[in-house]
C-alpha cells in the first residue's frame, strides 16, 4: 500500500522540483529532492496508508460475527453464494465457499470457512459450517467465535436430526439464532406448512432449554437458489425486493456487536489452522481483546495439568483477512474481528496467541467424544507398492498427526507394528480422510470401524444415534425389518406432511448397527428414501446384532482374473471384480449367497485340447460386478477383514491371507 503512494508522491515532488530548478539553472539533468521533501513524502504516504488500512476502522460496533448453521442439504452454501454476490464479490463458480475438491465432487461441506463481506457501513464476518453429523467438530470449534447464527431450515422438510445438533451447540453458547425458512419457492410449500415448521422449531428451541430472549427469534422466508429473502411469506417477491437485503439488515439489527476491549493486551484463541508452503502455519481465530499489528512480538500458550505452558515466541510476519473469495493482507486488527496470522510454527487449534507479557490462556473449546475408531497400517499385500509413493509406517504416522492438528474431532493413537488407531465421529469423516490420503499417494491397509464403548458403574455403554428416515409406504416393512436386526428402536412414526404415500420414522439405533447400512438402505428403497443421523447419547449396551451380512468368496489363487473362472463363480453369489484384474491368496472377490465363506479360484484358465470348440472365450457373458466405493467398503468389511487402499484401487481382503491360518484362527474364536 505504501509503495504506490510513495512512487506517486516521489514523481510529483520530483516534477515540481525540476520545474523550479529549471527556472533557476537550466541543466539537462534532474537533482534529487532534498531530505526534507523525502521525509514529507514518506510521512504523507504512511498517513494515506493508515487512512485506508483497517486500523482506522477497528470500531467493534461496526462488526457482526455470524455462523450459518443447518442440516445437510438445506442450502447453507448456496445462501453464502448469494450473500457474497449481493455484497459485490466476484464468484468464480457455484458453491464458491467449497474450496476442497472433495466438497465440490460430493456436494457437501467438510470444513468450516470464514469470509468477510461489507454491508452498508458494517463488516460481516460470516462462517459457513458443515451440515453432516460426522463433521460436527467443525461446528463446535467455530460457534464460539460468533455472536449470532442464521439457522437455515428447509421449509418442506422441517427440522431434522442435525438441525437439533447444531442448534443445541448455538444455544449452549448463548447465541440468538435468526430462523431462515429456505426453499419456500417450491410448489409443495404453502404458508400453512411454513407455520407448522415454525411451530416445530419453536418446540425444538423449548426442548433444548432456550431462554426467553432466544425463543423470541426473528423469522425470514427465502429462496437461496433464486437469491432473495423476505420478512413475510411470499413465493414471488416484487422485482425490487428479489435480493438478500432483508436478511443482511436482519443480521445488523438482531446480532449484537462483539463486546471487545481495544485497550487490553492482545489475546486470540486459534479456531482454524492451515499450512502454506511459504508462510508456514496460518492461524485463524477471533481476537478476544486488544489489537495486533504486523511485526508485534507474540507467543503461543496452552493449558497443561500443571498450568499454562508457553509453546513458542515469535513475531507476526503477515496479517490476513478473507474478503469475499480472496485473502487480503492487512496491517492491523482489533478485538472482535476474525483474522489470520503467520509467524508462529508450533501453536495449533485450541491454543492461545497473546502479547509476550500475557501468561494467561483463553479457555479451550469442549468437543463431543469420538464414537468409532479404525486402525490404519502399512499395506502388506502381495500387490503393495505398485501404485503409491508413500508406503512406510513413518510417513503414514506423520500424515495422521498433521490431520489431528487441523481437525480436533480426530484422535490418533500409535498402535502395534507401524499401525495407528484413528478415532472419529463416523465412517464418512474417516472415509474422507482415507480418500484424501490415497489421492496424495498413500497406500494403506484399513481395519473395519469399531465402536468405542464406555464403562460406568460396571455397566457397558455404547453410542446411540438418533435416526430420521423418510420412505415410500411400500418400503416401510423392509426398512423396519433390516433395522430390527441392527437393534434399532422406533420412537415415532407418521405420514410426511405435504406428501402422499410417504412415511417418516424416528428411531434410536446403536452406532455399530448403522455402520454399512446406508448402501443397504439405498438399495432397499431403490434410491427414493432419505436417512439422516446424529449422535444422541451413550446408553446401555443393547446386545449382539442379528445377521446383517452374508459370507464372502475368497480367492486362493495369484494372478490375473479370467472370464472363464468367473463364469463358473457367478451362480455362487455377487462378484466384486472384473476379468483382467489382479488377485492374490486371501483377497475377497465377491459375496457368497450363503452365510459362510467359500474359497474359490478366480484365475483358472480353460484347458487347451486338440479338439476344436464351436464357442470361444470371447462369448462369455458376465453380469456387471458390484464395484465398491470407499464408503461402501468401510461399511461392508467384517472384523476378520481389511480394506487395501491404493491411489488406483480399493480391494477387500482377509486379515490372514493364508487359508490354513484363517481356519485355525476361526476355530480359536469359536473356542
Amino acid at each position: 500500500m505504501v509503495g504506490p503512494v510513495l512512487r506517486s508522491l516521489w514523481s510529483s515532488t520530483r516534477n515540481s522540483f525540476s520545474t523550479s530548478a529549471s527556472s533557476i539553472a537550466p541543466k539537462p539533468y534532474l537533482l534529487p529532492p532534498p531530505a526534507s521533501a523525502l521525509a514529507r513524502a514518506f510521512s504523507a504516504a504512511t498517513a494515506a496508508s493508515d487512512a485506508t488500512s483497517p486500523s482506522s476502522a477497528l470500531n467493534p460496533s461496526r462488526l457482526r460475527n455470524v455462523a450459518v448453521i443447518a442440516h445437510v442439504d438445506h442450502g447453507k452454501t448456496t445462501l453464502m453464494d448469494r450473500l457474497l454476490r449481493q455484497c459485490g464479490a466476484d464468484i468464480p463458480h457455484e458453491r464458491a465457499m467449497d474450496s476442497i475438491s472433495l466438497e465440490r465432487e460430493r456436494g457437501i461441506t467438510i470444513a468450516s470457512k470464514v469470509t468477510s463481506i461489507p454491508w452498508k457501513e458494517y463488516e460481516l464476518n460470516m462462517v459457513d459450517t458443515p451440515g453432516h453429523a460426522d463433521f460436527g467438530g467443525e461446528v463446535e470449534r467455530v460457534v464460539g467465535m460468533v455472536e449470532g447464527a442464521i439457522l437455515v431450515v428447509d421449509a418442506g422438510e422441517g427440522p431434522l436430526a442435525q438441525t437439533k445438533f447444531v442448534l443445541a451447540k448455538a444455544l449452549k453458547y448463548g447465541l440468538r439464532p435468526i430462523l431462515l425458512l429456505n426453499k419456500v419457492d417450491r410448489p409443495a410449500v404453502s404458508e400453512e406448512m411454513c407455520n407448522e415448521v415454525e411451530s416445530l422449531i419453536f418446540d425444538l428451541f423449548a426442548n433444548l432449554g432456550a431462554s426467553e430472549e432466544q425463543l423470541d427469534f426473528p423469522v425470514l422466508y427465502a429462496s437461496a437458489k433464486e437469491g432473495w429473502a423476505s420478512t413475510t411469506y411470499t413465493k414471488d417477491p416484487p422485482a425490487d425486493a428479489r435480493n438478500m437485503s432483508r436478511l443482511l439488515d436482519a443480521i445488523i439489527s438482531h446480532v449484537p456487536p462483539p463486546t471487545a476491549n481495544l485497550e487490553a493486551p492482545f489475546q486470540m484463541l486459534v479456531s482454524m489452522m492451515e499450512r502454506d508452503f511459504y508462510l508456514g502455519r496460518i492461524l485463524t481465530g477471533r481476537v478476544s481483546s486488544g489489537s495486533i499489528r504486523v511485526g508485534d512480538r507474540v507467543h503461543g500458550l496452552r493449558h497443561k495439568d500443571s498450568g499454562v505452558e508457553k509453546i513458542e515466541e515469535g513475531k507476526v510476519v503477515k496479517l490476513m483477512k478473507k474478503k469475499g473469495t480472496h485473502m487480503a493482507l492487512i496491517d492491523s486488527a482489533g478485538a472482535g474481528d476474525i483474522v489470520s496470522m503467520a509467524g508462529l510454527g508450533s501453536p495449533s487449534i485450541g491454543h492461545t496467541v497473546a502479547n509476550v507479557e500475557i501468561m494467561s490462556a483463553l479457555p479451550t473449546v469442549e468437543l463431543d467424544p469420538p464414537t468409532i475408531s479404525m486402525t490404519f497400517g502399512v499395506n502388506d499385500s502381495p500387490l503393495a507398492g505398485r501404485d503409491g509413493t508413500h508406503l512406510t509406517g513413518g510417513k503414514i504416522g506423520d500424515r495422521l498427526s498433521a490431520e489431528a492438528e487441523t481437525n480436533l474431532a480426530i484422535n490418533v493413537l500409535p498402535g502395534l507394528s507401524e499401525s495407528y488407531e484413528v478415532q472419529g465421529r463416523g465412517e464418512l469423516q474417516l472415509g474422507i480422510l482415507i480418500e484424501n490420503m490415497r489421492r496424495e499417494g498413500f497406500e494403506l491397509s484399513v481395519s473395519p470401524p469399531k465402536v468405542m464403548y464406555k464403562t460406568e458403574n460396571g455397566q457397558k455403554l455404547e453410542p446411540i444415534e438418533e435416526v430420521t428416515i423418510e420412505v415410500n409406504e411400500e418400503h416401510v416393512g423392509l426398512v423396519m425389518e433390516a433395522l430390527s436386526h441392527r437393534r434399532a428402536e422406533i420412537v415415532d412414526m407418521g405420514p410426511v406432511p405435504g406428501s402422499v404415500d410417504r412415511t417418516r420414522l424416528s428411531l434410536t439405533c446403536p452406532s455399530r448397527g448403522l455402520v454399512g447400512y446406508r448402501s443397504v438402505f439405498s438399495s432397499d428403497t431403490r434410491g427414493t428414501g432419505f436417512m439422516h443421523r446424529a449422535f444422541l447419547t451413550y446408553e446401555k449396551y443393547r446386545g449382539p446384532l442379528g445377521n446383517v451380512r452374508k459370507g464372502v468368496l475368497v480367492s486362493m489363487g495369484y494372478g490375473t482374473i479370467t472370464a472363464y473362472a468367473l463364469m463358473s463363480l457367478e451362480p455362487r453369489g455377487t462378484l466384486f471384480v472384473n476379468p483382467g484384474m489382479e488377485t492374490y491368496d486371501g483377497m475377497i472377490v465377491g459375496e457368497h449367497s450363503r452365510d459362510t465363506d467359500l474359497d474359490v479360484n478366480p484365475v483358472r484358465n480353460k484347458e487347451l485340447t486338440n479338439v476344436r470348440a464351436a464357442s470361444k472365450d470371447e462369448n462369455v457373458k458376465l453380469a456387471p460386478p458390484r464395484l465398491m466405493t470407499l464408503e461402501e467398503a468401510i461399511g461392508y468389511v467384517a472384523s476378520d477383514e481389511l480394506i487395501e487402499v491404493t491411489p488406483k484401487a480399493i480391494r477387500l481382503r482377509k486379515k490372514y491371507m493364508d487359508v490354513n491360518k484363517r481356519k485355525s484362527m476361526s476355530k480359536r474364536q469359536k473356542e
